[in-house]
């Protein structure tokens, strides 16, 4: 991108033209357009808003003096622009066809599969092509394509064009603004949502698991990361997926799972749908020499004995207390063995059953082969901490039958 193109800050510019913002007014979405930009797309019949695609309820303009000001004092610092500078590039023709095809009603459903594919290619190309896939609002179209309406009958060509529309999505996913997703907090979309992540295929499954975890990183979804946490349905279908190890769909389940869990407020719910269990199930089976998220599994399940009902869910499982010794030393590397010493740490500083449980495991071997290895020093000294506290309260018990 040439130097005078990325002169004008993302947040002066109209989503709309690309140009320095002239006149900023704010919709009800919480979003500023320049007025004529705003007003033209108004003018249409369009009744949604750009960025978000979210209906408008009140399609009233508030002037944006605070930004307005802010831009009047960046042009003041000596900033210049002018019309052939404030694009950050102009619409390929092409490109634009592309997205009349995904939005014209006309078009078959042949046609749009291979829309998807040229914008597949179009996303792996140069930056500029990416660049201008996202600025004509290719994000929200696909998030609307695929949740926007019920889809029906899956039929092949239904879960083909399904798989290559959520492929386009991720693949803008790391360059865009992710307030679009908030459509699935309308509680039609996120119906379509939850029917595509139930009955789809495995493909489809995996996707929606990535997407989880996109809306798991980033500010401008945290209220939707909190309605997927509270959902049900949402929460049984991963754990489904954390049951399908044979099928791969565990590591994208487990990923997602971790996304949600981000959310403090998620973790209570993950833990009434079984999510501890089946994540000790996973590391106890999981082979080493495999390619494995094991180490994430192990990360999720410290996180989840921050609560009470966590911690008797591991303690209670028959294989608990040996999936964490597992993972306190593997010998191909040392991810996940922070997560597991601070895991027994909470638990044996409240039980002395566990106590007696991790070192029936051989816990007291793997710590001594942890502090042989190449791990890092916090590692070593958090495995001397948690020897220090088994030798003394192996004492004190000692003492006390005594």
């Amino acid at each position: 991108m040439k130097e005078a193109e990325m002169g004008i800050p993302h947040l002066f510019r109209c989503p709309i033209s690309l140009d320095l913002l002239t006149d900023p007014v704010t919709l009800s979405t919480g979003q500023t357009y320049d007025r004529s930009s705003i007003e033209k797309w108004l003018n249409l019949g369009n009744q949604t808003c750009p960025v978000t695609m979210q209906k408008l309820q009140d399609s009233s303009l508030v002037p944006n003096h605070t930004l307005r000001h802010l831009i009047d004092q960046w042009l003041q610092t000596g900033h210049q622009t002018n019309n052939n500078h404030n694009r950050i590039i102009d619409p390929d023709p092409s490109i634009v066809a592309l997205k009349h095809n995904l939005e014209s009603h006309v078009s078959t459903l042949e046609i749009k599969i291979q829309t998807l594919e040229t914008i597949q290619v179009l996303s792996d190309e140069l930056p500029s092509r990416k660049s201008c896939l996202i600025q004509l609002g290719f994000f929200p179209l696909l998030l609307e394509l695929l949740f926007g309406e019920a889809q029906g009958e899956f039929s092949q060509e239904n879960l083909e064009f399904l798989e290559k529309a959520l492929v386009c999505a991720l693949k803008l996913i790391p360059h865009c603004n992710l307030r679009p997703l908030n459509i699935l907090k309308e509680e039609s979309k996120l119906e379509h949502f939850l029917v595509l992540f139930n009955q789809g295929t495995i493909t489809v499954k995996k996707s929606l698991c990535q997407i989880v975890e996109a809306i798991s990183s980033s500010l401008e979804t945290e209220e939707l990361c909190a309605v997927f946490g509270k959902n049900q349905t949402l929460l049984k279908g991963m754990v489904f997926l954390l049951d399908q190890n044979n099928l791969g769909t565990s590591e994208f389940g487990i990923k997602a799972v971790s996304a949600l869990c981000s959310l403090e407020s998620n973790r209570g719910n993950l833990v009434r749908e079984g999510v501890a269990e089946r994540l000790i199930t996973y590391i106890m089976t999981v082979e080493r020499h495999e390619r494995n998220v094991a180490p994430t599994a192990m990360t999720v399940v410290e996180l989840l004995l921050g609560l009470e009902s966590g911690k008797k869910a591991v303690i209670d499982h028959p294989n608990g207390v040996n999936a964490l010794v597992k993972m306190v030393f593997r010998v191909s590397d040392h991810e996940g063995s922070e997560s597991a010493v601070n895991a027994l740490m909470i638990l044996c500083s409240d039980s002395v059953q566990v106590r007696e449980g991790v070192v029936c495991a051989g816990v007291l071997t793997q710590l001594l082969l942890l502090l042989q290895s190449q791990s890092s020093g916090r590692i070593k000294t958090k495995a001397r901490r948690l020897l220090k506290l088994l030798r003394s309260m192996s004492h004190e018990d000692s003492t006390h039958y005594v």
